[in-house]
């Protein structure tokens, strides 16, 4: 038989195409994850008129998601390494579309929290795993650009998830506009199924030994700032739109301000990681925790001074975003740099810590709410402003 050459570069790049195609149907996955977890906001006095409870409390159902988003990544990313991939992330998909299903059927307050935890459960077990598949999906040399396609679901999702469920809260109803988030959730789980191939589940790291981590002087310093930094950033943002309504905005208004807060995250996290390679993370944490603390205390002042100026509040939305998620490139960094043997550990306790921040920020925003928004906003200002001095007394670890 003659030998038939073989174009082994034909052969690299048509499995580099397929694996970078893969990676789109699992940025789906991420930016219904994302809107899942951001989209309440949108709609909350509806959804808490409709439940009869406060809107404080409602917001609590975004607190309930981030503290069960935060305990369960750890201990699902030791418990469920053995499993394959694709069966994997098809069953964290199914999860959530059965719980946001739940969500818009809730009869109740107490039935919504059960289901918010549920969708922690199914989110928690997609995001990190989604990564993993994608960086096993190509060549090496492309794992950074299929990394920042998944990534890209939920910088999206930030942007869009919350007006367009406000949008959707203002058509229809909340409960359609949780319906649709499960209808999404069940297409990108279809989308995984036929697309993506098999993959093999991964090693097991024992969950004392992701602990264990903690205890390392570098990361025990550095992570604190996560939960403060987002607890101060994120803490009024499940109550955005009561927050614009005390700025004069209206119900016409209110989706295209929602979408300027997310074009500012986008900006703001993408400025952030090229910044800190070029500044290092301490000089661009100390801007963005500047920045943040002046965003929130004028945010703080213009609601006590009944100051009703549009332009006024699309700026201070934009900054808003930007000044909250520049933030975790520079930690990243941070973290990596303080254990850089332990890198997947440390990025998966800094996914935890995100999430236990916006748990503690939305509790105390709900706490401090019905003080008045003014009050609310001065203090996670003063949050803000603690944690760039807590950046200062840690600026030598990472």
């Amino acid at each position: 038989m003659p030998n038939i050459p073989i174009d082994r570069r034909t052969e690299n790049e048509s499995a580099t195409a397929h694996g970078l195609g893969s990676t789109t149907i699992l940025a789906l996955g991420t930016f219904a994850v994302g809107t899942d977890a951001y989209v309440v906001a949108g709609f909350l006095p509806a959804m808490a008129q409709s439940l009869q409870v406060t809107v404080a409390a409602a917001g609590q159902s975004a607190t309930v998601f981030a503290i069960a988003y935060a305990v369960l990544s750890p201990i699902l990313a030791t418990v469920l390494a053995w499993m394959p991939r694709r069966r994997l992330l098809v069953g964290a998909l199914v999860v959530l579309t059965l719980a946001n299903l739940g969500s818009a059927l809730a009869p109740n307050f107490p039935v919504l929290m059960v289901t918010r935890v549920l969708a922690a459960f199914g989110a928690a077990a997609f995001t990190p795993n989604a990564g993993a598949a994608a960086s096993s999906l190509v060549a090496p040399a492309q794992r950074a650009k299929a990394l920042a396609v998944v990534v890209g679901g939920l910088t999206a999702a930030t942007a869009l998830g919350v007006p367009l469920g406000n949008l959707a809260g203002k058509a229809l109803d909340w409960r359609a506009a949780l319906g649709l988030v499960a209808a999404l959730c069940a297409i990108a789980a279809v989308g995984v199924l036929a697309i993506m191939p098999a993959l093999p589940g991964a090693p097991r790291i024992p969950l004392r030994t992701r602990l264990a981590t903690l205890r390392h002087p570098g990361v025990l310093a550095v992570l604190p700032l996560t939960v403060a930094g987002m607890a101060a950033g994120y803490g009024l943002y499940a109550f955005a739109v009561p927050v614009l309504r005390a700025l004069g905005a209206g119900a016409g208004e209110e989706t295209w301000l929602l979408f300027l807060y997310g074009v500012g995250a986008v900006l703001g996290n993408l400025l952030s990681g090229t910044r800190v390679d070029r500044y290092g993370p301490i000089r661009v944490q100390t801007a963005g925790y500047a920045g943040l603390t002046l965003t929130l205390a004028a945010f703080a002042w213009a609601t006590g001074a009944g100051v009703h100026w549009l332009p006024l509040t699309a700026l201070l939305m934009v900054a808003w975003g930007a000044t909250t998620w520049f933030q975790t490139p520079a930690q990243q960094v941070r973290l990596i740099n303080a254990a850089p043997h332990e890198t997947a550990v440390v990025i998966g306790l800094n996914a935890s810590a995100l999430y236990a921040g916006i748990a503690l920020g939305t509790a105390l925003g709900g706490l401090l709410l019905p003080a008045g928004a003014s009050a609310a906003l001065a203090a996670c200002a003063g949050l803000a402003l603690l944690s760039l001095l807590y950046l200062r007394l840690t600026r030598r670890h990472g």
